[in-house]
């Protein structure tokens, strides 16, 4: 499949914006879900969320809406990765699989700061569980410190299955490199001065890499730090327009939609 959308979906600005006017706050999900395609959680980064929430969730959605969820910053912000077990265990028992079909993958943010030790990086994936209640998980990783750029940081990751989130942002390296049977993008350079957050050349050439991706091939324009693989298959992709001028997200992800759409 592929996901595209934004991060979570209760802001202010998108009010009388991107919602309708008048439009109840607790129907803003159903609504963000009619014209996405996928949402990034970010609730689950800042605290635990109650079982009956992840079925809510599932329950206003369509049948074929995907939730990514963020894992919590008490698994990633720390010094040694290896003493995270307790709270991604933790994380896990909180419900996640109530979302059952719905349930996309798991974004493990690290900070800036974070630097590539790949003893340390290495304990904290073998952590990682595949399979919660019965349910196959999907895991990637969101590295921002520029040690990360290195063939080294792509072996480690093919070696666990774990997707690296390809970044747009004038802040963070970007990694384009394949790791996993899924492509994870997060883009964060919406403008405000454009009317659907990116420009048209932009969007083009991002329904290029999606479509790209999704086929089992790299996008040409994106440099690899490592040799690609020799075997290649189709790929979900999830795509999430974050930051940058958040007002815009909306805007940019349906009007990715539209243009994959008419691919």
């Amino acid at each position: 499949m592929i996901g595209i959308g934004i991060g979570g979906w209760t802001f202010e600005p998108w009010r009388d914006n991107f919602y309708p006017a008048g439009l109840p706050q607790k129907r803003e999900l159903e609504y963000a879900a009619s014209k996405l395609t996928s949402i990034e959680v970010n609730g689950t980064y800042y605290g635990s969320q109650k079982p009956e929430s992840f079925r809510k969730w599932a329950d206003e959605t369509p049948d074929n809406f995907v939730f990514a969820l963020k894992g919590p910053r008490f698994a990633t912000n720390r010094r040694v990765l290896a003493e995270a077990g307790e709270s991604i265990d933790r994380f896990f028992a909180s419900g996640v699989t109530e979302l059952g079909a719905k349930l996309g993958p798991i974004n493990w943010q690290f900070m800036a700061t974070k630097k590539f030790d790949a003893e340390d990086f290495e304990g904290f994936l073998k952590l990682l569980p595949e399979s919660v209640d019965g349910k196959t998980i999907r895991h990637a990783v969101e590295v921002r410190h520029p040690s990360f750029q290195t063939p080294d940081f792509i072996a480690l990751a093919r070696r666990h299955g774990v997707a690296v989130v390809v970044a747009d942002s004038d802040d963070f390296p970007q990694i384009a490199d394949p790791t996993a049977g899924f492509v994870y993008a997060r883009l964060q350079n919406a403008s405000e001065a454009e009317k659907n957050g990116y420009p048209d050349s932009a969007l083009e050439d991002w329904r290029g890499r999606v479509e790209t991706w999704a086929a089992g091939d790299m996008p040409a324009d994106l440099p690899l730090l490592a040799e690609a693989p020799k075997e290649r298959g189709k790929r979900d992709v999830f795509l999430y327009m974050i930051n940058g001028f958040k007002p815009k997200a909306p805007f940019a992800a349906m009007s990715l939609i539209s243009r994959l759409n008419a691919g």
